[in-house]
């Protein structure tokens, strides 16, 4: 009778489940679910770090719209994921974790030994570990259905040692080889109506979308939603679920939307601090406010909430658009949308000129421009650092859902590099470009070997301003005689991509932006171009671009 042990169970679920890709650093004792993975044909992403690894997930997942799949080691490999998880649940991407623990006998202080299902509780969907080796495809079929049910987030699954090198009778385990045909949830019709009804008698209506729509696919509905004259404003991570270049995006005009609307509604978004909580004084006290989510316990909020709808964010912007046909809105008697667009076109007025400086330093704005203007419609950004996030939040536009990657709710640092390189695995026919201040290139900078030993088509960016926030926490947060803290060395970011084979280029004068883009971008694989910025520049408004 023939035997298979837990490692290569694990592997043939993953394939049953249809995951083709899965992520991981080599190591014990999980190194079984690795080789096994291999041997079943899946794509194994070897990083260089767990948590890059686990990022590199969540993105492949977020992207292809099923669980990213991370397997690490025991103790400190499975703590390394616990920011990831921690980020993906927060940011509603789908990141199941399989975390190798220690083999038997455990609290007699085996090797690696910790409560990894406590760490892992806190930052998880659904957590559970594994008590027997015949157990693995059901609770692995549970685990992957959990992470992209509702609400997508991370999930843990605990595999102790003996429990991955067990072998057990292939005819005492089956495979979970079909996956439930799971309808989207519905909205009541009269919550519909009533929303419908809302946004037909404001004078000032708005709709927010946030990153929800994005991954329930909301855009084509959303765009003749909002095509009928309303305006809207989109999270970091929502850009592109409506093309950036709809004519009623008032991104540009974001804080003058949200203080005067008599009447919001929030599709697949949160009222947290990325839209200000939802309260006065950044949203006018009387407004009327409706939200459509999918998880029901978000419509208790921080916002004076009137109605909330649990749908899907597709299904209900569908019904939205049925129920105003043949409605006229109230605010098309008014000049609503064209004070916001008026608004809008001065704000991003205020850019230009920075856009276009020829001085050296280079300012980021200038090299925001330049990347904007080479970039093909259908490319994946993800923008990672503090200052350089928020000016490619001002320049760079998103055309399609799923397109933006960035710190997310967590505002995690050192997202960028790993993100950047899962989205080019899952989509390998987009350009994947990653936009990086020095300081959040170097806190994953390592695993560009890791996209040049798999192939992965993906662009990094460096915007070097040697620091954090360039010179000016240095400059003003820190005694004068201070030794440099936020300051960074100088480093040749370019020759660490030279180190691995890939394209490598370096930009110091603003005319060589675009032509070293552009080589960049035909490299057909891993490309890194460092550009030194100026270190003193700011935004027009201050140094807060997270917002």
């Amino acid at each position: 009778m023939s035997e298979i042990h837990g490692g290569e169970l694990t592997a043939r679920q993953l394939k049953a489940a249809g995951i083709d890709t899965i992520f991981g650093v080599v190591a014990g004792p999980m190194v079984e679910v690795l080789a096994g993975a291999a041997r079943a044909g899946l794509r194994v992403v070897g990083c260089r770090h767990e948590e890059s690894a686990a990022f590199m997930a969540s993105a492949w997942g977020y992207q292809r719209r099923l669980p990213g799949v991370v397997v690490v080691g025991s103790g400190p490999g499975m703590t390394n994921a616990v920011t990831p998880m921690y980020v993906a649940t927060a940011s509603g991407m789908p990141l199941v974790v399989l975390g190798g623990s220690a083999s038997a006998p455990r609290g007699i202080g085996a090797f690696q030994e910790a409560d990894q299902v406590a760490f892992a509780r806190p930052g998880c969907k659904w957590v559970q570990q594994i008590d027997r080796t015949e157990h693995i495809p059901e609770l692995l079929h549970l685990a992957l259905g959990k992470a992209v049910s509702g609400r997508p987030g991370a999930v843990y699954l605990d595999y102790p040692g003996e429990m991955v090198n067990r072998a057990v009778p292939e005819d005492s385990v089956t495979l979970r080889t079909a996956m439930p045909a799971i309808t989207r949830p519905y909205p009541d019709p009269a919550a519909i109506e009533r929303i419908a009804d809302m946004l037909a008698r404001a004078e000032r209506p708005l709709v927010l979308v946030g990153k929800g729509a994005a991954w329930a696919d909301a855009g084509a509905a959303l765009t003749r939603l909002v095509d009928r004259g309303l305006p809207y404003v989109a999270s970091p991570m929502a850009r592109g679920v409506i093309p950036d270049d709809n004519p009623h995006c008032v991104n540009d005009a974001r804080s003058a939307a949200l203080a005067r609307a008599d009447a919001i509604v929030m599709v697949g978004g949160r009222f947290n601090w990325i839209f200000n909580y939802g309260r006065p004084p950044r949203y006018a006290a009387n407004v009327r406010i409706a939200q459509i989510d999918i998880e029901p316990e978000e419509l208790y909020s921080s916002a004076a909430i009137e109605l909330g709808v649990v749908a899907d964010a597709a299904v209900a912007s569908e019904q939205l658009c049925a129920a105003l046909e043949g409605r006229a809105l109230a605010c098309a008697r008014g000049g609503w949308l064209d004070e916001l667009r008026a608004r809008a076109r001065s704000n991003a007025a205020l850019l230009d000129p920075l856009m276009g400086l020829d001085s050296t330093p280079i300012n980021p704005f200038r090299l925001a421009r330049e990347l904007r203007d080479v970039l093909p419609r259908n490319a994946t950004i993800c923008d990672d650092g503090e200052l350089i996030m928020g000016v490619s939040r001002t320049v760079l536009p998103s055309f399609g859902a799923r397109s933006r990657l960035n710190a997310g709710t967590t505002a995690c640092i050192g997202t960028g590099v790993p993100y950047a390189i899962g989205a080019a695995l899952a989509q390998p026919d987009r350009p994947a470009v990653a936009l990086l201040g020095d300081y959040a290139f170097g806190a994953a900078a390592i695993d560009i070997e890791t996209a040049a030993r798999v192939g992965a088509r993906t662009v990094f960016v460096v915007a070097n301003n040697s620091g954090i926030a360039g010179h000016l926490l240095q400059n003003f947060m820190f005694p004068p005689d201070a030794p440099p803290i936020a300051r960074l060395h100088a480093a040749d970011y370019e020759k660490m991509m030279e180190m691995v084979g890939g394209h490598a280029e370096r930009v110091e004068r603003p005319e060589q932006i675009r032509p070293a883009l552009e080589r960049a971008l035909a490299a057909g694989g891993p490309a890194l171009v460092h550009v030194l910025i100026d270190p003193l520049a700011v935004r027009p408004g201050g140094m807060n671009f997270l917002e």
